[in-house]
Formats: C-alpha cells, sequence, structure tokens
C-alpha cells in the first residue's frame, strides 16, 4: 500500500465506525420500549430486567464462540479487560435503575446519559488523548441542552433526599458507562470485541443475578410474548448493539462514541411515542431537533 493511501484508508474506517456506533446508539433506543413491555408483561423489577438483559445478551454471543470452537481469551490482561466491562456494565445498570426508583426517570437519565460524554472527554483531555476544542464543547453543550429539555421537568412528589440519592447514583452510573467506554477504546491483543462482550455481560449476570433473586425475585409465567421479549431484549440493545458499538471505538474516539450513545434516549422517546402511546410535548420536540442536530454536526465535523 502506498503511503499516500494511508490517510484514505483511515478516513473510510473512522467512517465505518462512526456508523457502527450510530447504529448501536439507535438500537439502544430499543431497550426502554422492550424492557417496559417485558416488566409489563411479566411484573419482573427493573433489577431483574437488567439481570436477565446482560444473560440472554451474553450467551447469545458467548455461546456460538464455543461451539464453533474459537480459543477462549488468554493472558492476564484479557480477563481483566473481561473482568471490567462485567463490573462495570453490572453497576452501570443496577445504580441506573435504582436511581429511577429513588427519583424519576427524567432525572436519572439526564445526568447517566448526559453526563457520561462529559465524562469521557474529560478523561480524553487529561490523559491527553484528545484536544477539546471550541467546536466539541459546543457540540457537547447543545447535545445536553436538547437532552435536557427533551427529558423535560420531572414530576413532583419526590423528597429532596431521594432525588439527591437518586441523583448520586445516576452520576455513578454514568461514570461506570463512562469508563467502559474509555477503557474499551484501547484494544488488548489476542481480545476481540465478540468474546470481550459476551464473557463480560456473561460475568455481570452473574454478578447481579443472586441481587435480584434476593431483592425481587427472578421468576415469571413464560409465554410466547414474555419470551420473545426477552429475546429481543437481549438480541437487538444488548448483545448486537455492544458489539457494534465496541467495535466501532476501535476507529473512533472514546469522546464521540459517547455522543453518539445519546442517539439512546432520543430514539427511545420515538419508539415510546409510536408504540407506548406517550405524548411528546413542544418542548420536548424542540429538545429532539437539538440533539439530532448537534450528533449530526460532531458526525460531519469530528476529526477522522
Amino acid at each position: 500500500m502506498l503511503v499516500s493511501e494511508y490517510p484514505v484508508v483511515a478516513a473510510r474506517r473512522s467512517a465505518t465506525g462512526l456508523w457502527l456506533l450510530v447504529s448501536a446508539g439507535v438500537l439502544w433506543g430499543t431497550g426502554g420500549p422492550s424492557g417496559s413491555l417485558l416488566a409489563l408483561e411479566t411484573g419482573l423489577s427493573p433489577l431483574a430486567v437488567a439481570a436477565y438483559r446482560l444473560a440472554i445478551g451474553g450467551t447469545l454471543i458467548a455461546v456460538p464462540l464455543v461451539l464453533t470452537r474459537r480459543a477462549l481469551p488468554r493472558g492476564r490482561a484479557a480477563w481483566i479487560r473481561i473482568t471490567a466491562i462485567g463490573i462495570l456494565a453490572a453497576v452501570f445498570q443496577t445504580c441506573f435503575f435504582a436511581a429511577v426508583s429513588l427519583s424519576t426517570v427524567s432525572v436519572a437519565t439526564l445526568l447517566t446519559i448526559g453526563a457520561s460524554p462529559v465524562l469521557v472527554l474529560v478523561a480524553e483531555w487529561i490523559t491527553g488523548r484528545r484536544r477539546i476544542s471550541l467546536s466539541v464543547l459546543s457540540t457537547v453543550a447543545l447535545a445536553a441542552t436538547g437532552l435536557a429539555l427533551l427529558v423535560g421537568v420531572p414530576p413532583s412528589g419526590h423528597s429532596a433526599s431521594g432525588v439527591l440519592a437518586g441523583a448520586a447514583l445516576a452520576l455513578l452510573s454514568a461514570g461506570c458507562f463512562a469508563a467502559m467506554t474509555f477503557v474499551s477504546a484501547r484494544p488488548v491483543p489476542g481480545l476481540d470485541d465478540l468474546a470481550a462482550t459476551g464473557l463480560g455481560f456473561t460475568i455481570g449476570a452473574a454478578t447481579l443475578a443472586p441481587l435480584a433473586t434476593v431483592t425481587s425475585g427472578v421468576s415469571f409465567s413464560p409465554g410466547w410474548t414474555s419470551v420473545g421479549l426477552l429475546l429481543l431484549l437481549g438480541t437487538a440493545p444488548t448483545a448486537l448493539a455492544y458489539t457494534l458499538y465496541f467495535r466501532g471505538l476501535r476507529t473512533t474516539s472514546a469522546g464521540t462514541a459517547a455522543l453518539m450513545a445519546l442517539l439512546e434516549p432520543l430514539v427511545g422517546t420515538v419508539l415510546a411515542t409510536w408504540i407506548l402511546g406517550d405524548r411528546l410535548s413542544p418542548t420536548g420536540l424542540v429538545g429532539g431537533g437539538l440533539l439530532a442536530t448537534a450528533l449530526l454536526l460532531h458526525a460531519r465535523y469530528s476529526p477522522r
């Protein structure tokens, strides 16, 4: 390959990585409606839904790896990465749903999804991985404003202590997602994205299952609808979305990846309006437009 061709190849790989991140954000948006429908159908608690989500998503990836007799990851660094992904995913899910129970969905979503790209960008700036320009800061501010308008004002009726505790847990959840993004941006020799996702989520499910069993229970009466929703939740927004996300991180910065994750509440709101009958206020429409504009601008002008 000629030296002059390297920038072209790098640009193509970066564009491919960006589209993988966009696809992951869109697929994540299906997780909220499918998880809500699953909870309504089975009566499972959010913690139990999260445990099933990681278990099914991890199994759908790990079992084919075993059946095809692919070599397991070797080396201390590979298993440290797998364990880190599993624990961070479990804590991320647990803290988010705990934040929802103590405060509101809007507060939990705003702080968790909104703070993640900020934390990743700060980590990149501190470690010297990325120079934070004025355009990047403007994009983050525009996206955060759009997300705040899209989520809306939380309803009254919650105590101040509950809201503060929920906000703290939501920020901890954001920190876990940011750490998972930042750590996964650097590849580990001998560890591919499928193995990292499948084995990591299996570890995460094993961490959450005992907690869900003790607190709320994990049993339900299976039916065609509930099983279908379980498979949908474990496939699209979990196994497939996270695999695409980690693969996209190979050629795109962690900050850009965290920003593209903001597609989750945008797509989730659209699907909730369409499927669950939720109504979107005029302020929410403006917020959705601002959020979409910020992501389009960042995708268009982000460094390759």
